[in-house]
């Protein structure tokens, strides 16, 4: 087993499993998407919210990202996962 580290990472989906969770996350610098198992079952994540993650990586037969602890990344707090127009574009304007 390996260890892993992510922060910067954003929820896109969590899908229930009778033994297990599973996280789909986002890293916003690098667009990576991660998917990371949650035995436990104790996660709670919210969307729009950043998160750091930490587990171990468990490479039996399959590669499996399996979570130990999340904890609010506070230095990416609040952060859009939407991605804004390169030109500036996109904001409200009056007439």
């Amino acid at each position: 087993m390996f260890n892993f580290s992510a922060n910067h990472l954003f929820l896109l989906s969590r899908t229930e499993h009778p033994s297990y969770a599973v996280f789909l996350l986002r890293d916003r610098d690098t667009q990576r998407v991660y998917r990371l198992y949650d035995f436990s079952k104790a996660q709670r994540m919210r969307p729009d919210v950043a998160y750091c993650i930490a587990g171990k990586v468990n490479s039996a037969d399959k590669l499996y990202l399996v979570i130990e602890s999340v904890r609010l990344d506070t230095k990416h707090a609040r952060c859009s996962i939407a991605p804004s127009p390169a030109d500036g574009a996109g904001g409200s304007a009056k007439s």
